[in-house]
């Protein structure tokens, strides 16, 4: 974290600011009104099912509820959050009264990296008892902290049981979970949040403990896998070779994240298993923060197959057929910007580093329950399948269609790929970095429902180079990209060390004005992501 602001000048700013500040009956009220709320909120989850209970009766006015305590939590901040309250007024912020968007949208670049860890906390202090921190590491290799209070945690850990019997159940569950463990937020904190509602082990991603633990337990109980989507597949492929396992006795589920299931994929994992969802969250946020359900996933797969459907949900223009999520505003409050960028607030002052508005750079569309009804029941004969997928978990919860990165990031094995590592990577000590002119990062499938990281290279016009040496320039491109990738994020490099698959990038080469570079840059900056259909509709968000 760079340019980071010094605390006495946080305080300074915060201290110097007086005459336009609200009165001190008003920070009064104000802190009141958000105590009670507080409190209600802890009584809310007391207990898993009181989750699942407003899953099922989410009503239209309890979104003007979220949004008004989403305001009371903004102004909370900006009275007691010293780095909050100076980056307001340094961006000439004014008192009013539940106007939400009044307050500036923060970020990792311009909050985060702009003040120290403290001064984006309560009152300017860090609590340490029963305090955790999680770890991620961008594309500057530093890795970021995040802490979570012990009451952060203990809401985090009862969303997600809440979520999770919502979905799975919890007779006789038994949750498995191969994300990453060590600092990184979703392993740790999986584990935690299942042990509330079933019995745990925390394999991490080692396929021959998960094939012993299956083998040792038996078909006695409902499993839970917990994985990133290419490990699932993985271990499906592996215990379809273990000759002592046979899957009509068992019932395996799979929860997984980190990056984008494709409908394909899914299908395939639901030859064996007997569901397969997929969770959204973000490190910098929290684990949780939206979930699939039976009737998302008939949504996806309904806006794939049918245009006219496509049309009236996501628009004339919009091809790219989104993830799609049910979440709780009470929980999560999710705005989106006029450039379609989604903001998250985390209703609660549990929280110990507040996330108000925050952007994280998620292109998205949110639409409630009622309104997605009536969309599709302009479709006759779509809404009785509509209605069926609703029947099993029955939420009615708002939804969140989640299309991807803007900054043209792309997820794989749970770790992200940024444009401008990658052309580090490329170009660093590389003797063909002459030829190259352009490059476009994507994911491609592979066959058996795999996916890989993909790299166009576009060579600069007039170019010669022979097949050897285009040979050479793709061996060249992928380790460079490769070692770089492993030297500046953790996260890629624990990847590597966990599946050696993880190095599998794929080189293109194109001739200039060919292939996904048809047409020619029309503007100055490149477009970096090639925007390829994925099975099941999936694509890459793309920026220009």
């Amino acid at each position: 974290m760079t340019d980071a602001v010094q605390p006495e000048a946080v305080h300074a700013a915060v201290t110097s600011t007086t005459g336009r500040r609200t009165s001190a009956f008003q920070q009064a009220a104000l802190r009141i009104a958000t105590a009670i709320v507080t409190v209600a909120y802890r009584v809310y989850r007391v207990h898993p099912m009181v989750w699942r209970w407003t899953a099922r009766h989410y009503q239209p006015w309890m979104e003007s509820f979220a949004r008004l305590n989403a305001w009371m939590i903004c102004q909370q901040a900006y009275l007691d959050v010293p780095a909050y309250h100076a980056y307001q007024k340094a961006n000439g912020f004014r008192f009013r009264w539940w106007q939400l968007d009044n307050y500036r949208p923060t970020s990792k670049t311009d909050y985060v990296n702009a003040y120290p860890e403290a001064e984006r906390c309560w009152h300017g202090r860090i609590d340490t008892i029963g305090t955790v921190v999680d770890e991620s590491s961008g594309s500057s290799g530093k890795p970021y902290n995040w802490l979570r209070s012990r009451r952060e945690l203990n809401t985090v850990h009862k969303n997600v049981a809440g979520y999770v019997t919502q979905i799975f159940g919890s007779r006789k569950l038994f949750a498995i979970n191969a994300f990453s463990m060590g600092a990184w937020a979703t392993g740790t904190n999986t584990g935690i949040a299942m042990s509330k509602i079933a019995m745990v082990k925390n394999t991490g991603p080692d396929i021959e403990k998960i094939v012993d633990t299956l083998l040792f337990f038996g078909p006695g109980y409902v499993y839970l896998i917990s994985a990133y989507p290419p490990f699932l597949k993985h271990l499906r492929d592996r215990l379809d070779t273990e000759p002592g396992f046979d899957w009509e006795q068992y019932t395996l589920n799979g929860f997984v994240g980190g990056e984008a299931l494709t409908e394909g994929l899914r299908d395939y994992l639901e030859d064996r298993f007997n569901r397969v969802y997929s969770g959204y969250g973000a490190s910098d946020l929290t684990i949780g923060m939206a979930g699939e359900s039976d009737l998302t996933v008939w949504l996806r797969r309904a806006l794939a197959n049918t245009p006219a459907l496509r049309e009236d949900v996501l628009g004339v223009a919009e091809n790219r057929i989104p993830m799609i999520f049910q979440y709780n505003p009470l929980e999560t409050f999710l705005e989106t910007t006029e450039q379609g960028e989604l903001l998250v607030t985390l209703n609660s002052t549990d929280i110990m580093s507040p996330k108000t508005r925050y952007n994280i750079g998620d292109e998205a569309m949110i639409i409630d329950f009622p309104r997605m009804e009536a969309l599709v029941a302009r479709h006759p004969r779509l809404a009785f399948a509509y209605e069926r997928a609703y029947a099993i978990q029955r939420m009615r919860l708002p939804f969140v269609l989640l299309f991807g990165r803007k900054d043209s990031t792309i997820s794989y094995m749970g770790a992200n790929i940024y444009p401008i590592d990658v052309e580090n990577g490329l170009y660093l000590d590389n003797p063909y970095a002459s030829a190259i002119e352009s490059f476009k990062l994507g994911l491609v499938e592979i066959g058996g429902h795999e996916q890989r990281p993909i790299i166009h290279l576009q060579l600069r016009e007039g170019s010669a180079l022979d097949e050897a040496a285009r040979a050479d320039l793709r061996e060249r491109a992928a380790e460079g990209v490769l070692s770089h990738l492993a030297r500046v994020s953790r996260d890629i490099a624990q990847s590597l060390e966990e599946d050696p698959t993880t190095r599998d990038v794929r080189i293109e080469v194109h001739e200039h004005g060919t292939g996904p570079f048809v047409g020619g840059n029309v503007k100055i900056k490149n477009a970096y992501t090639f925007n390829q259909k994925q099975a099941g509709g999936q694509t890459d968000a793309k920026r220009a």
